[in-house]
């Protein structure tokens, strides 16, 4: 049986108290992944190219206002 298998059976045998609080710290943990991921792709220039026509587009006048 695998580590992951192991969990999984753990997982499944968790009171609905047990349970409630283990996928509210799991939630919370992949938020803060996708938290160290979002910042290593903006030190990394990922999102930059994302930016970069929505901003020329603000400056050239053409976005609506809000």
């Amino acid at each position: 049986m695998t580590e992951v298998e192991q969990i999984e059976e753990r997982v499944r045998n968790l009171s609905p108290s047990e349970f409630a609080e283990f996928r509210t710290w799991f939630r919370e943990q992949a938020w803060e992944e996708w938290d160290r991921q979002i910042e290593e792709d903006s030190k990394s220039g990922k999102l930059k190219a994302l930016a970069e026509k929505p901003l020329a587009d603000h400056a050239a006048g053409r976005t609506p206002p809000i």
